[in-house]
Formats: C-alpha cells, sequence, structure tokens
C-alpha cells in the first residue's frame, strides 16, 4: 500500500485550523503521517497543533519561512513516496485523500494527481465573492489545469525532480510549481471527486490584499503578461475612450459600456444563480449588486500589485533562478483553479 505524508503550511490560523484537522481526522483513507509547518505563528496555533492528539502529526517550527520554504521543509521531512499537499483555510470531504491516492494505485505511472476544490460561502457577501472569483467544475479544461496546492498529491520523486516550490516566490508558487511538474512529466491526473472547501475572504479589505498579493507574484514570476496588459488597456484606454466617444461624437457610443458589462459580469452572474439557492430574495439582490464592485475591486488590486512585481523582478534579475524544469514558458489554458482569477 502507498505511503502518503500530508503536508500544510500555517500562520496565524487560529481560527480555522481546527476545522482542517477535524477533516484530517475524518478521512476515509487516514493519512500515514501529517507534517504542518508554522511560519512563525503568535496567536495560539502552534498549542492547538501540539493539542493534537488524532492524527499522526510533526510540527516544524520555522519562524520567518514563507510558503514555499514551509512546504519545502515539510515535504523534505516527509516518510511518505506521495506528498499530499493542502492548506490551513480549508475543510476536507471525507474520502479525499482517497479520491487524491486513486489515480496512483490504478495507474504507476502517475506522478502528479490533481484535485479540485468548492466555495464554503458563510454570509451573503462571500457568496457574490464565490460567483465573482471561484470557478465551476464545468469551466474547467482537465488537460490543461493548474491545481492550487489546497488540493494536490504528487511522488516525491517528482517534487525532487524539479527542485521543490520556488523559494524565491511569496505568492503563486504553486503555480510556478505546478508548471515545472508538468513541463517535466506531461498533463496531470485530474480528480474533481478529491474536493477540498475553501471559505472566500470575508471582506473587500481581505480581498484587496489577496489579490494584491497575488498580482505581485505574477510581477514576480513574469506570468500572465497579456492577461494585465489587457487589464490596464480596458480600464486606462477603452473605458475612458468610450466615455470620449459617447459624450463628444455620438450617445450610441455608450452602448459598449453595457456590451462590456455584460462580457464581463455574465460568467458571474451564471454562477451565482446556482449558489444563492436557499437565500431570501433581499439577500439574492445585495449578492447580485456585489458582483461587479467585487469585480471591479480584483482588478484595481491586480493592477496595483502586478507593477510592484514587475519592479521587483528587475531589481532581483540577476539573482532569480526557477525549478529545475521549468522553462519559463507557460502552458495555455484558463483552467488555473484558485482564488484569484
Amino acid at each position: 500500500m502507498l505511503r502518503v505524508s500530508v503536508i500544510a503550511t500555517v500562520k496565524n490560523e487560529r481560527d480555522s485550523i481546527q476545522e482542517l484537522l477535524d477533516s484530517l481526522a475524518l478521512q476515509s483513507r487516514p493519512p500515514d503521517e501529517v507534517i504542518v509547518t508554522d511560519g512563525g505563528s503568535t496567536d495560539g496555533t502552534l498549542e492547538r497543533l501540539r493539542a493534537e492528539r488524532r492524527l499522526p502529526l510533526r510540527v516544524i517550527e520555522a519562524p520567518g519561512a514563507n510558503i514555499s520554504q514551509g512546504r519545502n521543509r515539510a515535504i523534505a521531512a516527509a516518510r511518505g513516496e506521495i506528498i499530499a499537499v493542502t492548506d490551513a483555510g480549508v475543510r476536507l470531504h471525507p474520502h479525499w485523500l482517497a479520491h487524491l491516492l486513486r489515480p496512483f494505485e490504478e495507474r504507476p505511472e502517475t506522478m502528479v494527481a490533481a484535485g479540485f476544490f468548492l466555495p464554503d460561502p458563510r454570509t451573503p457577501f462571500e457568496v457574490a465573492m464565490a460567483a465573482t472569483v471561484l470557478p465551476e467544475l464545468r469551466e474547467i479544461r482537465p488537460d490543461r489545469f493548474w491545481p492550487s496546492s489546497r488540493s494536490i498529491a504528487f511522488r516525491k520523486a517528482a517534487w525532487e525532480a524539479v527542485g521543490g516550490y520556488p523559494e524565491w516566490l511569496d505568492y503563486c508558487e504553486d503555480l510556478v510549481f505546478d508548471f515545472a511538474l508538468y513541463e517535466r512529466f506531461g498533463p496531470f491526473a485530474f480528480v474533481p471527486e478529491a474536493v477540498v472547501y475553501f471559505r472566500p475572504r470575508p471582506t473587500m479589505r481581505a480581498f484587496f490584499l489577496q489579490y494584491y498579493r497575488y498580482a505581485r507574484g505574477d510581477g514576480k514570476a513574469d506570468l500572465w503578461r497579456l492577461r494585465h496588459a489587457i487589464r490596464y488597456g480596458t480600464y486606462l484606454g477603452l473605458i475612458p475612450t468610450l466615455a470620449g466617444l459617447s459624450l463628444g461624437v455620438h450617445p450610441l457610443f455608450a452602448l459598449g459600456y453595457l456590451l462590456g458589462g455584460w462580457l464581463y459580469l455574465r460568467v458571474p452572474y451564471r454562477r451565482l444563480s446556482r449558489l444563492w439557492q436557499g437565500y431570501p430574495w433581499p439577500d439574492r439582490i445585495r449578492m447580485a449588486l456585489w458582483v461587479p464592485l467585487i469585480r471591479a475591486w480584483g482588478d484595481l488590486a491586480k493592477m496595483c500589485g502586478y507593477p510592484v512585481g514587475v519592479w521587483w523582478r528587475w531589481r532581483h534579475r540577476r539573482g532569480l533562478h526557477r525549478p529545475r524544469g521549468f522553462t519559463g514558458l507557460q502552458p495555455r489554458g484558463t483552467g488555473y483553479a484558485s482564488a484569484r482569477r
């Protein structure tokens, strides 16, 4: 039987770590070990981890470690041949690990298995947030799916072959790691049944910070240039141009806003129509009004964060290195499932 190590990194996750531990303890296929790297918690997270008695849990204390460093420390210490990665802030389906291991058991040549995640909103605002930023399974192309490290498994040998998670990146490190694995080993086994439930950010402030950091990571890693260029072109070029044309040439040019708004919001509203089931109509109206605000706020956060990352990259360009096997090519596709697209 395959030996599997579940790893995660945490820092100041006192309010969410118990839910992760509880769902790990309820797995139908228990992990052979659980290794958690703590990056310097000061809020009682370590105490909760040390009090856990249901799991074969080891805690590595690494104050100051970023997410990549924390994951690499945990994986290096793992004894399992299969590494399953998850994160604080999620709860796992009871069969998460069993599903995630299935490709390795059925096809010994499997090197990477990609799980999926679903929104776990607790408030009407979080429902609107989930509809705006989290993809549905029907939107995913399995052959071009870049999993978040909330739900992924790989052979420890694969991690070693690509040099681990990129420690020079503090955000979007999992995407760069995905690219390295893909270039070395080809498409991943997609296991949509291996579900983790992820709670969207509960406030606009937390959401702005999240997307700012993600975009800063894009700039550092030199990712998605075209996407960011289109965003800047839309907000700084197209929208003002349409305003000028509608005021100075003909009011019909204002119809461009209606077309653009429909293209921009049709997918979030389609998701929302499924997520808001069971909520009263006043809440549904509030959710519908939140969607365009969340979308624009996230774009603003990206536009603020991306140049900061590019500037960082320019200043550190001589010292950058990437995981072995990563050439810098970005595989095509839109299936990157995370709370950031």
